[in-house]
């Protein structure tokens, strides 16, 4: 391939720079032409790219978000989208694309593809929800974020004798409440993978964890689950303990990305290059027990991925 572009599509996640960079200088020390798409598909619909270079990509490694920035694109779900957005493929002269998103941009990925052009799909989103990899970039990220709040958060709480509930991002997937739950000490985790009766599970266990001396608590639930104003209020009608909400929200997807980010980052950006360089598109990258792998990008968007229950039981087991 002589010229190939790489873009950022869905929900932005910490390391997405990491992998931006990584592909560029790949792609240039290999001999070829890369064009940077700005705002995902919108972006290569609209023609709205530019070249880059070696140097372009200098200091971005550390910064949160995506210089190319993101956006979704309905429009793009069409055939008529789609055509538009080939047309300006074959103007441009691209030969490939390396995707850096979640499984809607690999969806968008896969459809290109059939249509002739080569793409390779890179999982970035803070909610590790892409069944096909191990780890996506941006989780470590998050899952830190979310500890550090959540720790602010426990001070507090504490302070007053107050149970702060806190909800997580995640989508429809538990990994980040489950992992930050954990690291924080939660007095109980709700996640959609697990059904759960907010009687047992939240109100009798904190009254069982009061008894043995236990004044202040914390609470993580999956936005997948929701509701943690009316679960506050209940908490505190049930219980008899002061009792706070909080949404996390966006600052779960900025900050500057962790080691664990930057380097997955990298690794994975250099290996999408490395299959385009040999004209292979329709894959997705992914880490297997820490191993950069690929996968056809039909056999990955229909591989379903499982939550760890053993963790989830001994979470609840030790934070009593």
């Amino acid at each position: 391939m002589k010229t190939i572009g790489v873009l950022t599509s869905g929900g932005d996640a910490p390391g997405m720079n990491a992998a931006i960079r990584s592909v560029v200088r790949a792609a240039c020390e290999n001999g070829m032409r890369v064009m940077a798409i700005r705002r995902g598909y919108n972006g290569l619909m609209q023609g709205d790219m530019y070249e880059v270079n070696l140097r372009s990509v200098s200091n971005i490694i550390n910064r949160g978000g995506t210089v190319l920035y993101s956006a979704r694109s309905p429009e793009f779900k069409t055939e008529e989208g789609l055509q538009k957005a080939l047309k300006v493929a074959k103007d441009v002269g691209l030969d490939g694309i390396v995707v850096i998103g979640g499984d809607g941009s690999f969806r968008g990925a896969r459809d290109l593809s059939l249509r002739g052009l080569p793409c390779v799909g890179v999982p970035g989103t803070i909610d590790n929800d892409i069944a096909c990899s191990d780890y996506t970039i941006g989780y470590d990220t998050a899952m830190n974020t979310v500890l550090e709040m959540v720790d602010r958060l426990r001070d507090t709480s504490e302070s007053h004798d107050r149970c702060t509930v806190v909800e997580v991002m995640g989508r429809r997937a538990g990994y980040i409440a489950l992992n930050a739950g954990i690291a924080c000490g939660a007095t109980t985790i709700l996640i959609p993978e697990v059904e759960y009766d907010f009687q047992r599970d939240v109100i009798d266990r904190m009254k069982r964890t009061q008894l043995t001396g236990k004044k202040h608590f914390i609470i993580v639930v999956a936005e997948g689950i929701g509701g943690v104003e009316e679960m506050a209020k209940r908490i505190e009608a049930e219980t008899g303990v002061e009792t706070r909400a909080t949404v996390l929200g966006h600052v779960q997807r900025g900050g500057h990305p962790t080691v664990r980010d930057r380097v997955t980052a990298s690794l994975m950006g250099y290996k999408a290059v490395e299959l385009l360089k040999e004209g292979i598109g329709n894959r997705v990258i992914a880490m297997k027990h820490d191993e950069i792998v690929d996968y056809d990008i039909f056999e990955a968007l229909n591989m379903k991925k499982e939550i760890d229950l053993e963790m989830y039981k001994i979470a609840h087991e030790i934070s009593i």
